[in-house]
């Protein structure tokens, strides 16, 4: 993420919804120089009863609006809030869900057209690579990210009906869209090519190349996020009711506590895509067990909302696992495997990242306790986790790539092997599969000489400042190390991550005004990397007694690796610590 991202977060800007709404009676017919799109016709008696109303009927079976769009349970259910809030409809909390069910079943997304759009049911915070220029950057994500207008697919027409309904809205979104509103004049600054971005979508002929940004954009989201794809042709054909009752091989990462690894058991519940869930999870680090029951919902055959409960009252630290825990999965087509994210927190800040494999009675390899093996060692320790080892393990079992040698099989059980192994002073550097005869976890380790370089992460994060009635919105950090890769050069793309190392960490000040304090007011980072924001202002021993928000770095040094001249190696993040958020638009509940 970037400082100019994370200056509009703090700003407070505007939280546009990205989703439907009804402008009077008027239909998803396009403009005149596009021609017509069929629809999606609307089937469930429900939603044309609760929505027929105001979205008029067609002779196909059309709704006008809701036929020529497509969203994720989140984007629905933000249409259905908005329209009780605003249009006056008059719905129940049972049939609300069922009309969500239904229209991100029916009207939703493929699943290869929603997994690029995770992050936002995830509450991840990333830097989002998918916009194409700074036109289409200022024109949609001054106000949200781009992934909420993503997570819709809509004809060209309705994409402009769309940016009507903003500029009624938002009495800023029309001056964002036209030329030369001067919209946010003190965070354009020059323009800058984002890596990894696609390629521009305005035209190279000077003559036309003065469009209004807000057709610059309506053109790139036609393009990139249409009504009708073969995706979505192709998942309707074959999608089916999920069958995932049964038993879950689970590995998860905590940021700041480590790797979880344990099983989840998923049984049938009242329709045939609802379930229940059992989670038993042991933490690689200390031990210690990780027990929860909860429900999940899927949507559309592969896309899983739900919320688990601890079965004993947990940590009450900030950074300890909450009793109450919501879910977002993405599981694959295939029904054999799934990731995605468990997150808590006022701000959704904490969060495991969660992979699932189905459970057989095959032997399965889930992980390991270590991420990294430097050449050259001997005789280390290496903890295999999984489940279904047979009682006896012969070293040929074992399977961890060239260079690195099983020496020995220290132990075993039906969950865990404890073998030694052995590094060669001259093996290749790079990541390593981890194989126990047919089951495999592909990159599980990495081989490296010396560790090249620091990353922090996130690179950039964001905390909130508490008060009386606000909560306080917190950050973790970790350290992760860097090998430089094959090319031998490091910050290329075949550098090798080395997980975690250990580290000291520290706050700096960013110099970003004359006589900047912000170090001293905004809050403490701990030694585990936890950052506690401070209780908002005014702070009358500030200057100006301006509130405690702030910017920083957050910095972790090494307390084993140099630098080439004999300096302890670095790392650094941005910190932005801003004030609460005073007001939430909207809160998706789709995962009760």
């Amino acid at each position: 993420m970037t400082k100019r991202l994370l200056i509009l977060i703090v700003a407070g800007y505007c939280l546009v919804p990205g989703a439907l709404a009804q402008q009077g009676s008027s239909a998803a017919a396009p403009t005149p120089e596009e021609p017509p799109e069929e629809g999606i016709p609307v089937t469930d008696p429900l939603v044309i009863s609760r929505c027929g109303t105001c979205h008029t009927k067609d002779a196909k079976g059309n709704l006008t609006r809701i036929s020529w769009e497509r969203s994720t349970p989140e984007g629905w259910e933000e249409a259905i809030k908005r329209m009780v809030r605003l249009n006056g409809l008059t719905i129940t909390p049972s049939e609300a869900r069922a009309v969500v069910k239904y229209l991100a079943t029916d009207h939703g997304l493929a699943p290869e057209e929603a997994k690029p759009v995770m992050y936002m049911p995830e509450h991840r915070l990333v830097d989002e690579t998918s916009i194409p220029n700074d036109t289409v950057h200022d024109t949609c994500t001054n106000c949200h990210a781009l992934g909420r207008a993503l997570s819709w697919r809509r004809t060209k027409a309705d994409w402009r009906l769309l940016a009507n309904m903003h500029s009624f809205l938002y009495a800023q979104a029309d001056n964002i869209f036209r030329r030369g509103s001067g919209a946010f004049p003190s965070v354009q600054g020059p323009r800058v090519e984002r890596a990894g971005a696609a390629p521009a979508v305005e035209p190279a002929n000077p003559a036309t190349s003065q469009r209004e940004p807000l057709d610059v954009a309506i053109d790139f989201l036609a393009k990139a996020a249409p009504l009708h794809t073969t995706e979505w042709a192709a998942w309707r054909a074959r999608m089916r009711p999920p069958k995932l009752a049964g038993r879950w091989l689970v590995s998860a990462n905590l940021p700041g506590h480590g790797r979880y690894y344990g099983e989840m058991v998923i049984d049938a519940g009242a329709a045939a895509d609802e379930f229940s869930t059992r989670i038993d999870l042991r933490s690689v680090k200390d031990g210690s067990a990780l027990t929860r029951s909860g429900n999940g919902l899927v949507y559309a055959g592969y896309s899983w909302r739900g919320r688990s409960t601890a079965a004993a009252k947990g940590a009450t630290a900030p950074d300890g696992i909450a009793p109450e825990m919501r879910e977002a999965l993405w599981f694959d087509p295939n029904q054999n495997e799934a990731q995605g994210r468990w997150y808590w927190g006022a701000y959704q800040e904490f969060g495991f990242d969660v992979k699932l494999v189905r459970a057989s009675a095959d032997p399965a390899v889930m992980g390991v306790d270590v991420t990294s093996l430097k050449t050259g060692s001997t005789g280390v320790k290496l903890r295999l986790i999984g489940a279904n080892f047979p009682a006896k393990v012969v070293v040929s079992d074992l399977d961890l790539g060239s260079g690195v040698t099983v020496a020995r099989v220290v132990s075993s059980n039906p969950g865990e092997i404890v073998a030694e192994v052995n590094v060669a002073a001259d093996a290749v550097r790079g990541k390593r599969d981890v194989a126990f005869e047919r089951s495999i976890v592909p990159n599980a380790i990495a081989v490296y000489d010396r560790v090249d370089y620091i990353k922090v992460t996130p690179e950039a994060g964001l905390a909130h400042l508490g008060s009386d009635v606000h909560p306080k919105g917190y950050q973790q950090f970790e350290a992760i190390g860097y090998n430089r890769g094959a090319d031998g050069n490091p910050h290329t793309s075949d550098d090798v991550e080395l997980g975690p190392i250990d580290v000291d960490w520290s706050v700096e000040e960013f110099q970003s005004v004359y006589g900047d304090d912000d170090k001293g007011f905004i809050g403490q980072l701990s030694p585990t990397a936890l950052f506690t924001p401070a209780s908002d202002g005014p702070n009358p021993e500030r200057k100006f007694s301006r509130n405690n928000y702030g910017d920083v770095w957050v910095v972790a040094t090494s307390k084993t690796e140099k630098e080439k001249d004999g300096r302890p190696m670095t790392g650094k993040a941005y910190l932005v610590v801003t004030v609460p958020t005073y007001i939430k638009w909207d809160q998706p509940e789709v995962e009760k």
